[in-house]
């Protein structure tokens, strides 16, 4: 059961889809104290779980942490950051009580669960105006399929973005484009996408094409085809201050972007240089910013990724300013040393809390301050594509997924994980971040596979895709200057054939598992404690996920390691994939286990009584043949497949599977 609660004059966000009349009194758990700000408080007992907020830092269990919803453009995800891209403010607790709980509110929140007090939950935004649901259920499971319901059906991507894609920042000209393309294909390596980052624009413009390097980009998007490769090209939040450009000229005649106090069009330091943000909270200049991608679909393209969307600032005028008038009275004072504030100082450019401050948006013909509606940003940027392709493509998909994102923009598209390192500790994290994200809706995700800064290692990188087999979105991604980490680099390139083939291969079943979860409001990756609440050993379980309804995985995420203890609610069959091509299957009983993965091997296992379908290899999503198709797993056990033709718009009644 769900109930809403309004407080004083929320904003409405859209994130809900299903009308729900607001409820009288109070809600059944916690406290509630309004005077100034909204704060929620519950007294946790010492064995209750926490689950849910989405892209967010830690573990599976939320317990003992802070977590600040502020859609934040954050490289750096170490341990100690409060906030990531994304803010979903939906958690779970889970215990003597268990309830759900949705704050719908588009400004800065902040969830201090066992933080402050190791029992006390306490939730707290600045202003008392927001929608409050409260959702009972049997489980937790239960209650993220009531959510899953009000919030809408999840993005569902064409069949070809489930192949592998190969990204790097720094791929300049078509030769570099070609070249990737070329190695893969020599070296048989499965790819279906490559991805063009902010170096194919003309000086960083949205919708532009270098035209030196691209002289006929049509052409050279089918040359890409002809190779069944598919280009997805990068849309970033600013729009560059440039006489001439014609985005530029016409979002500044119609009045589409945001704009300062004074009326005037508020400026901000981005790729481009100075830049306006296009108004994404005004129906009209959403609609007019998602018209712009039909320069790019005419031409071929048919995915995108939204970046820098929350929205990122590098820099403003108003910035800039202070740290001159600073500086002009630091170097008065040439004998002093400048401490620490003058690095604060250069630092505070960047996104600075003061700028999300000094523009608006037009909502209705109501100025509304950005940073009050600032988590809103990403998800209607994503809207006006999503909208757009609609019109521009019907009844066709097209690829979209966005780096930032609110609770509804998953109706739209779906989202990386954003600016990971080479480190090992993010494989976990991108492990841990996919239940919490499929609990909110976002079902096609998944993170820069080998790590997007830093310097990658052969082993780290096929650990990786090891679990980036499993995860719908699956790419390799790096940062200009960083070591070149295209598979054809490494040494023993047939280990890396192998290892993405057997996603290939898997193919059928992912997509299957996926199209059932979108369709019917469900998750693609599971806690073991979903499935088995009364396991006391399952609930502790953070480094293995239920995938679909079939299978278990558990990646190996520490360097030189030889295999890992896994544990077993249930008997499983154990199932290898070896590099020759064979399969190895054994038959597990519940418990704990140590199991041997070699670097070149992909393990899973399958849930007893089951089975799942499993194909040839093949190098493109296209050339799988679903008559090469075999079953693996317990004989009797039975598979429902899904399959379409990839690209339609799928409207399935949900209640089909």
């Amino acid at each position: 059961m769900i109930r809403k609660y309004v407080f004083g004059h929320p904003f409405e966000t859209e994130a809900v889809v299903e009308e729900i009349a607001p409820s009288e009194g109070v809600p059944a758990y916690g406290e509630i104290k309004t005077d100034g700000e909204f704060v929620f408080s519950y007294k946790m007992d010492a064995d209750d779980i926490v689950y849910g907020l989405g892209e967010s830092n830690r573990g599976i269990n939320k317990r003992g942490y802070r977590y600040v919803s502020n859609c934040t453009d954050e490289p750096n995800h170490t341990e100690s950051k409060y906030s990531l891209y994304g803010a979903h403010n939906f958690i779970i607790i889970f215990g003597k009580e268990t309830f759900g709980l949705f704050l719908d509110y588009p400004g800065i929140m902040e969830f201090d669960i066992g933080y402050t007090r190791q029992d006390e939950l306490k939730v707290r935004c600045g202003d008392a105006d927001l929608d409050f649901y409260v959702i009972d259920g049997e489980s937790p499971y239960d209650i993220v399929k009531q959510f899953r319901k009000i919030i809408g059906v999840s993005y569902i991507p064409p069949k070809f973005a489930f192949g592998f894609g190969q990204s790097r920042w720094g791929y300049k000209t078509a030769d570099d484009f070609r070249n990737v393309v070329k190695e893969y294909r020599d070296n048989h390596i499965p790819m279906d996408m490559l991805y063009m980052d902010i170096d194919y624009m003309d000086h960083y413009m949205d919708f532009t094409v270098n035209e030196e390097e691209f002289p006929d980009f049509k052409a050279f998007v089918d040359e890409m085809k002809a190779q069944k490769i598919h280009l997805v090209p990068i849309i970033d939040a600013g729009v560059k201050v440039e006489d001439g450009y014609d985005v530029y000229e016409e979002g500044k005649e119609k009045g589409y972007f945001c704009k300062r106090e004074d009326g005037s069009d508020f400026v901000a330091e981005v790729w481009p240089g100075w830049t306006h943000f296009p108004d994404m909270l005004n129906p009209d200049a959403r609609e007019w910013f998602g018209e712009k991608y039909k320069r790019l679909t005419d031409q071929g393209i048919d995915g995108f990724w939204n970046d820098m969307n929350e929205p990122a600032i590098f820099s403003t005028p108003e910035g800039v300013a202070r740290l001159k008038e600073y500086l002009k009275e630091f170097m008065e004072e040439t004998e002093e040393a400048p401490g620490f504030r003058l690095g604060d100082m250069v630092r505070s450019l960047a996104n600075s809390p003061k700028d999300y401050r000094n523009f608006y948006h037009n909502v209705g013909g109501r100025l509304v301050r950005h940073d009050k509606v600032h988590n809103l940003y990403g998800f209607n940027m994503t809207r006006a594509a999503g909208e757009a392709f609609q019109k521009i493509a019907p009844g066709k998909r097209i690829l979209m997924f966005s780096r930032s994102s609110y609770i509804g923009m998953h109706r739209y598209g779906g989202i990386w994980m954003g600016d990971n390192h080479s480190w090992w500790s993010h494989i976990l994290l991108n492990l841990k971040m996919l239940p919490s994200l499929n609990m909110c809706g976002f079902l096609y995700t998944g993170a820069d596979l080998g790590g997007f800064n830093g310097d990658t290692t052969r082993e780290l990188l096929l650990r990786w895709l090891a679990l980036g087999v499993f995860t719908p979105l699956m790419r390799n991604h790096a940062a200009l200057g960083t070591r070149e980490q295209e598979c054809f680099r490494f040494e023993h390139v047939e280990d890396f054939r192998h290892v993405i083939g057997v996603r290939y291969r898997l193919l059928p079943y992912l997509y299957s598992e996926y199209m059932k979860a979108a369709l019917g409001n469900d998750m693609l990756f599971k806690p073991l404690a979903f499935e088995f609440p009364e396991d006391k050993m399952a609930l502790q379980v953070e480094d293995q996920l239920l995938l679909g309804n079939e299978i278990m995985i558990a990646p190996v995420y520490t360097q030189n390691a030889k295999g890992r203890y896994v544990y077993l609610p249930e008997e499983m069959k154990l199932i290898k994939f070896l590099p020759d091509g064979s399969i190895y299957e054994e038959t597990l009983e519940k418990g704990h286990h140590y199991v041997e993965i070699a670097l070149n091997e992909v393990v899973l296992f399958i849930r007893r009584g089951k089975k799942i379908p499993v194909a040839e290899p093949a190098e493109c999503v296209e050339d799988i043949r679903t008559d090469t198709i075999e079953m693996l797993g317990y004989p009797e056990g039975e598979y429902k497949l899904y399959d379409d033709d990839g690209v339609s718009t799928v409207t399935e009644p949900a209640e089909k599977f």
